[in-house]
């Protein structure tokens, strides 16, 4: 970790009360993200990377409830705030950038009074200098004509505007931690990119905490400091991003990794790697491991009890009761070409 820690949690649970049972899409997830650092979670549809999220800003689902063991930000207990104190925290001093800014932005509203509301509501300030805060950031976020953007609305602009918009907005306050959604799932390649340098350059600017919300690796490797691998609501490795990407000790992550197509060492034509099976289901406890109908290492162990994260460095751990001397084997025989 680069310093301090910003953000503790320590035993976050998701639980959503259903007719069929009750479901569990975050279970016992526990992480620390310092400032200035990027913190990516990482993980394929359905592990519960938003709902960590979302549970993080107390933006849950009506009956979603979410409880934790530590759930601190910058010395505030999040979990015993109140909703009116959380809504002051919100928007001010952490910001959240959602996966669909089409769907996040009202369309009933200018892009002007969605950015100044968020400094209105924060801070005492004039429309006229909430205005001006937003002409400053829009022009920092790569927007051209800023002022008269203002007075458009979000069916106006493009979709990788419209992002732009989104991380204008929750830069409006000047937060100390971020947390981005997904921010590129639905732009094209080329402004993918835009988009995550432009984050990157932020960052280092404001010096914020991020934690980046994906399912794509590529992303991972090029921005985060440290990453989470989630599967089926849990935390299964966790360390460095240089450290994951060169010796992955779960399996699930030794799978993901086949999956990603190497320069220079895949051949042009040659079948990617893939994970079958499919993932367990998430009502009620999951006893052993959830990974383990699709590994192949699994053994009769893997359904017994429950499997804790195995430490093997202060800020690295993987969830398996395989050995890491094995598990570092593995992943060397799944590397070899």
């Amino acid at each position: 970790m680069i310093g301090e820690p910003i953000l503790e949690v320590e035993g976050l649970d998701v639980v959503i009360p259903l007719l069929a049972g009750t479901l569990r899409p975050v279970r016992d997830l526990a992480f620390a993200v310092a400032r200035g650092e990027t913190f990516c979670i990482v993980g394929e549809s359905g592990c519960g990377k938003s709902l960590t999220a979302l549970a993080l800003m107390n933006l849950l689902p009506r009956r979603a409830r979410r409880s934790a063991r530590r759930l601190r930000f910058a010395g505030t207990d999040l979990a015993r705030l109140d909703e009116r104190r959380m809504a002051d925290l919100r928007g001010d001093r952490i910001a959240m950038i959602f996966q669909e800014p089409m769907t996040a932005l009202n369309p009933a509203y200018t892009i002007g009074n969605q950015l100044e509301e968020a400094m209105l509501r924060h801070r005492r300030v004039s429309r006229a200098e909430a205005r001006d805060r937003a002409i400053f950031l829009l022009e920092k976020v790569g927007i051209t004509a800023a002022s008269s953007r203002l007075r458009q609305y979000p069916h106006q602009l493009s979709g990788g505007l419209r992002q732009r918009v989104m991380i204008a907005m929750a830069l409006m306050c000047g937060p100390e931690l971020i947390i981005a959604d997904e921010p590129t799932t639905a732009l094209d390649v080329t402004i993918q990119a835009q988009i995550l340098h432009l984050l990157a350059a932020l960052q280092r600017e404001f010096r914020m905490a991020v934690i980046l919300i994906t399912h794509d690796l590529g992303i991972v490797a090029r921005v985060a400091d440290r990453v989470a691998v989630m599967y089926a609501g849990q935390i299964v490795e966790t360390g460095a991003v240089a450290d994951i990407f060169a010796r992955p000790m779960h399996p699930y992550t030794q799978g993901l990794l086949r999956c990603i197509p190497v320069p220079g060492r895949t051949r042009r034509g040659a079948h990617l790697g893939s994970i079958p099976g499919l993932v367990p289901s998430l009502m009620g406890e999951l006893a052993g491991c959830g990974f383990r109908n699709r590994c192949v290492y699994a053994s009769p162990p893997c359904a017994a009890g429950g499997i804790g994260l195995v430490p093997l460095s202060p800020q690295r751990a993987y969830r398996c009761l395989l050995p890491p001397r094995e598990c570092a084997a593995n992943a060397a025989a799944a590397a070899a070409p």
